[in-house]
Formats: C-alpha cells, structure tokens, sequence
C-alpha cells in the first residue's frame, strides 16, 4: 500500500502503481494536509494583498489583480488557453505516470488544490481513464504548462480520455458515467498545470527501461565475448577494486558471474591472445559509465517524484512565495546524459556485432559457413548502424537551449520536455540495436558446440532459439529480427 504525501516515491513504485500492480490511497493524515493547505488560500483569496495566481493574472500579468468573483473563471481560462499542445497523443502509461505524480506532489500539501479535484484526479487513475495528452508544445519551465493543461481539461468536461485503446470525448465519458464537472477555484488552475510532471513521467519510463537494458547490455556482451571466444582476465575484481567506478565495479561482477562455470572459457584460457577488442574488453567501463548515468538520474528523479513543483509555493495564512520550483533544469540536463549513456551502449554493441563478422579465432566471415552463395548475417549490422547513428543525431542536449517565452517573463526555459522524449526515443533504437546482437551473439555460439556456457548464458540461448533458428543458408531475417525484439522489448532475457 503507497500513501500518496506521504510515502517516497520511487521509479519502481511509480510504475507499479502505474501497472496496477501496488495499490495508492490518500490516508487521513494527507487529507488533513491538503485541507489545511486549502484553507490558507481562501484566507489569500479574500485578502486585498495581490499574491501571484490565487488573486492576480499569469505570467506578464502578475501585476494585474483579480476580484473574487472572478477566480474561478481565470482559473479555467488558464487550463483551457494553455491546452496548445501538438502532435500525436503520448502513450497512455506516461498520461498516468503524470497523474500519479501530480497528486503526490499536491498531496504534500503545499499547493492548496481542493480534495475534490485530487478525488477526481484519482478516479482517472483507479478507473484507468486517462486523459489524451499532445507530446509536443512543453519548454519545460513555468512547467510542463501546455500538457498539464492537456492533462486537466477533463476536470472541466474538455478534453478527450483513453478508454482502453478507443478515445472518446470527457463529456462523452461523464454522461456515461453521471459524472459532473470540476469548478476549478482560487490557485486549483495553477496548482495542476505547473510542475515537471511531463518531464518526470517521461523520466521514470526512461529509467526503468534503462535499468533492464543495462543488465541486458551485459548478457548481451557477454554471450558475444562467448561467441568471439574472448577472455575472462579483464573483468577480475582485482582489476576493478584499483579504480572503483560504481558501474564498472557492478558491471565486471556481473560479467564473472554470467560466466561461472563456462566450458567455452576454460578451453581457451590459456591461449595465446594478448588482448581483445575494446568493445569486449572494455565492457565495465563503457558498460560501467553508463551505469554510473543511470544512477545519477535515479538519484535525481527521486527527489523530483516527492518535490513539490508547482507555484506559488503555500507556506502560511499569509506567505504564498512564487519562485521557480517547476523549472525542468535539474532533471533536464540529466536527462540528456542519460541519454548519452544509453546512445554509447548502442555504439559498443554494434562494434561487438561487425567484430563477430569478420572471421576471426575460428569464426566464418559474416556468420555463415556458406559464403560466397550467402551473406549470412552481413546486412543486419547495417541496420545496427543506421540505429546507432540516429542515436548519436539525438544526443544534442535540448537542455543546452532557451528560447524566451512569456513577453520575457520566462526569460530561461529548460526544454526537459524535449530532453524526456528523446531519451525514451534512443532507448527504443537500443532495444533494436540489442536484438540484433543477441541474434549475432547466438549464431557465433553456433561455432563453439559442443563446448558449453554458463547456466544463465544457455537458458538465454534457448530463448533465442525458440523464436530465430540456426542460420544455416539465406532467408529474410526480418521476421527474425522482429522476433528478437519483441524478446527484448517484452523483458524475455534472464538477466539477473
């Protein structure tokens, strides 16, 4: 059970809640919290003292003051001008990520949104009605202000839901359901549509796939070094223990254990090759550093999944500070250099296929023991290539730009938002790029029978080999290659 303002939220919290998989509630003591934080904001909302959106306009209007009576339009004229957003919908898993972000961040507290909008914000997410959001209109400060507001317009009976696969307009779905509509209050427009939570959910979606990926990098690297008959010595601990890199530490641990008790090691132990490749050679470090990425940007993306994000910021009856807690920075730029390392896994990964090509230390050219009539596996590592070199065209940083927003007052923009879909775009090329590998990987260990693996290295190749045979002469590989990710992409591959 995850108590929302209460509990810390972690990546595999958010996905499980998420998935259906661990159950969120708002327990009494977050109640008390959001309700009391409600109460200094009517206070502010009757008070003649101008405090940024609870009684004045946005942005280049702060200045302007707002009656009473006409809050509750401002508020709603808020999410409705600011719902710009363009292009195709976002998945719906990142919709949801949002909306449970949204409401651990204004359970805390320090926002003054009703408990009747977090109530229906909830109903969202418990009936799995999740709201149809535009992935492109966010520069990722003043938050994430034209998909939150995507995000929101169902709380007013605009907007369109995801209902299963099928999206169907909110006053469709709330005569359906007898559902009446939110009247958004004093500080309620502000409190929804500022915050990183566009950025956050793409990040936490980012992660988890990262961390499977990164185990996966290793099985893959490994089952490789077996196909090439590389050698063991380089991921020694004694080796590691004298430059104690986290990643690199974990990532040579995990390369003695994927080959404990490997026959194929022991008969060419004591060979006469000095050296391998740096691709199979150097896999801790390179392995390693992005790992060390990874768990930067975990470190990170927790403090951000149990911040507050929004502004002003509601201290007392009388102090509502409106400073930059939404602003994407501190995630964004991250964000790119978890991008980074995910585009330099892609990179090795494809050295190791066109290494197991050139047929060498009893390997056949391109993986075929019929050249010449076929080119065996000589063309996927093309496509390894192109993936590889897309990736490399999405590592420029968004973080490193900033176009002024606001008539000026947002004179500073992070463009995390930007930074959250390419990084979730380079992690899919990478599901691609290890497809490919593992097939590659598996076709060499074809060359080294009968000698035999790791226990974890042969249930790997029996997976493989349920879904993509031996390449003995030319057929179409991509059915092949399509099958290898939908192993990869559906987390088919022991990797622990």
């Amino acid at each position: 059970m995850f108590k929302y303002g209460i509990d810390h939220l972690t990546v595999q919290k958010a996905m499980a809640i998420g998935k259906g998989d661990l159950q969120a509630i708002l327990n009494t003591e977050a109640v008390e919290k959001i309700n009391e934080c409600r109460r200094k904001v009517e206070v502010m909302a009757r008070g003649n003292e101008p405090v940024y959106g609870i009684n004045t306009g946005f942005g280049p209007l702060c200045d302007t003051q707002i009656t009473p009576e006409q809050t509750c339009k401002l508020q709603e004229n808020l999410l409705i001008t600011h719902a710009v957003g363009v292009g195709d919908p976002i998945n719906k898993e990142l919709s949801k990520l949002m909306l449970i972000c949204k409401v651990h961040a204004l359970s805390q507290g320090f926002s003054g949104v009703r408990i009747e909008v977090i109530e229906r914000i909830l109903h969202l997410i418990e009936k799995n009605v999740l709201p149809v959001v535009p992935e492109q209109g966010s520069v990722g400060a003043s938050g994430d202000l034209a998909p939150l507001s995507h995000l929101f317009l169902p709380l007013l009976g605009e907007g369109e839901l995801w209902i299963d696969d099928t999206i169907v307009s909110t006053k469709e779905y709330y005569k359906n359901e007898n559902l009446s509509v939110i009247k958004l209050e004093a500080k309620e427009g502000l409190g929804l549509i500022n915050g990183t939570q566009f950025i956050l959910a793409h990040t936490i979606m980012g992660l988890y796939r990262m961390e499977y990926l990164l185990d996966l990098a290793d099985v893959a690297g490994t089952m490789s070094l077996e196909g090439f008959m590389g050698s063991a010595s380089p991921f020694r601990e004694e080796i590691h223990t004298i430059r104690p890199y986290k990643g690199n530490l974990r990532v040579a641990e995990r390369i003695r254990f994927l080959l404990t008790d490997s026959e194929n090691v022991k008969v060419h132990e004591h060979c006469q090759r000095v050296q391998d490749p740096y691709s199979i050679r150097c896999m801790p470090q390179v392995h390693g550093a992005s790992r060390n990425a990874w768990m930067h940007l975990n470190e990170l993306a927790e403090i951000e999944m149990n911040s507050v994000t929004d502004n002003p910021i509601v201290l007392t009856d009388e102090l509502a500070i409106s400073g930059g807690n939404f602003h994407g920075q501190p995630l964004a730029m991250a964000i790119d250099y978890g991008s980074l390392a995910t585009a330099e896994l892609g990179n090795i990964s494809d050295r190791r296929c066109y290494l197991m090509l050139e047929g060498k230390y009893g390997l056949p050219r391109l993986l075929t023991a019929h050249g010449g009539l076929n080119s065996g596996f000589m063309i996927p590592q093309y496509t390894t290539a192109a993936l590889v070199t897309e990736n490399k065209s999405l590592c420029f940083p968004p973080s490193a730009d900033s176009i002024p927003t606001s008539l000026g007052q947002e004179d500073h923009v992070s463009m995390g938002s930007i930074s959250g879909r390419k990084f979730n775009q380079i992690l899919g090329n990478l599901e691609k790029i290890f497809a490919i590998e593992l097939m590659y990987a598996a076709q060499a260990m074809e060359f080294r029978r009968p000698n035999k693996f790791s226990p974890i290295i042969e249930q790997n190749f029996a997976i493989i080999r349920k879904k993509v045979a031996k390449l003995e002469d030319d057929r179409l590989l991509k059915d092949d290659i399509a099958a290898m990710v939908h192993l990869v992409k559906n987390r088919a591959f022991i990797v622990r």
